[in-house]
């Protein structure tokens, strides 16, 4: 029995959450979008797939709402605070999925399900290259359990619904496949940019029409199509990069062989190059002493004008505890510093199976 008829209401209650746009009027909307896109572009995408109604239902009763409160000595308080919620997304019934941030250094972790369950949880895996988490819980969760789809297949102006556990459910164009950066020391080859927005976006679920997942939600951007359009959309880590490491990050709570070199360091791309926003307290660049406002040049004989260029230079040098040395321009003086990095993991505190 479905109750995706009720869906074209605004505002319906569903298994006790109050949902926005229905799965339903989904593919209406996708089709009134190509049309549109028909009108004014001269070689639009190919008509959008049929969503499949049963199987988006069945999945949205896998997303579950998070709440965390990290350790009073967490570092990552400093910049996202120590209380946290977002959005949650079952794969097995006692393991969620959800964007890293949400959870980091988490000493307690409330699920709610979709029957309104409330079950505690705890941090066992977490990776740092890819932005994911891995949350296990005590008792069994209420709900379906969503399957892992092909986000490597998913292309530009393919049709896609965001789904969040707070009523988020809308469909959205993907608008742009492209490499990401981040200020945190973070990069995506080929992260998954969706318009419009849906708001709550952190865990939320990123489905292709037969409802399989391809997608965790990370961020809000104003530049979703890329090119320096002003576009706002939100930002997707694609899940065939959690493959290669989801049995690793459940046995062992993070992924086995060599470790990427990590500075601690904040940094930003402008006219000037690669600037330094901030440095993480008794991190490697805090105490090879970078300072906020240096712009790095170089890593050892390479130039780096972008965060893409200095990502690349630093992990190239090899394995985590190797020494990057770094030119820099700090005022009018040219300085050279040598940075002894490590694992990013061996920084924050470390999940804990059970």
């Amino acid at each position: 029995m479905t109750h995706l008829s009720a869906y074209f209401s605004s505002q319906v209650v569903w298994h006790g959450w109050r949902v926005g746009v229905g799965v339903a009027c989904a593919t209406l909307l996708f089709s009134m979008a190509a049309s549109a896109q028909v009108a004014s572009d001269p070689s639009p995408a190919a008509p959008p797939a049929r969503m499949n109604e049963a199987a988006i239902e069945r999945a949205l009763t896998g997303l579950v709402k998070l709440k965390s409160v990290a350790s009073p000595r967490a570092r990552s308080n400093a910049t996202l605070g120590k209380e946290r919620e977002g959005n949650g997304i079952l794969i097995s019934p006692r393991l969620v999925l959800t964007i890293g941030y949400l959870v980091i250094e988490a000493d307690e972790i409330e699920i709610t399900d979709h029957k309104d369950r409330k079950l505690p949880g705890r941090l066992v895996g977490f990776d740092h290259d890819t932005g994911f988490g891995l949350v296990r819980l005590f008792a069994p969760a209420e709900g379906e359990p969503i399957s892992l789809g092909d986000a490597g297949a998913v292309k530009e102006r393919d049709p896609v619904l965001a789904a969040g556990a707070r009523g988020n459910v809308s469909p959205a164009f993907v608008v742009s496949r492209r490499e990401f950066t981040a200020a945190w020391e973070y990069m995506l080859d080929r992260a998954i940019f969706t318009s419009p927005p849906i708001p709550e976006w952190g865990g939320a679920a990123l489905f292709e029409p037969s409802g399989k997942l391809v997608g965790v939600g990370s961020l809000y951007v104003r530049d979703a199509g890329g090119a320096g359009r002003t576009l706002p959309g939100n930002m997707f880590v694609p899940v065939d990069i959690l493959r290669p490491i989801l049995d690793d990050l459940i046995a062992k709570g993070q992924r086995t062989g060599a470790q990427r070199p990590w500075l601690g360091i904040s940094t930003f791309e402008d006219e000037d190059g690669v600037n330094v926003g901030r440095t993480s307290p008794e991190g490697p660049g805090d105490n090879a002493g970078l300072e906020r406002g240096d712009i790095i040049t170089a890593v050892a004989n390479r130039s780096v004008k972008t965060l893409a260029e200095f990502y690349r230079a630093v992990w190239a040098r090899g394995e985590a505890g190797v020494s990057i040395p770094l030119t820099i321009t700090r005022g009018k003086e040219e300085l050279r510093v040598n940075v002894k990095s490590v694992a990013r993991n061996s920084y924050f505190a470390r999940a804990s199976q059970f």
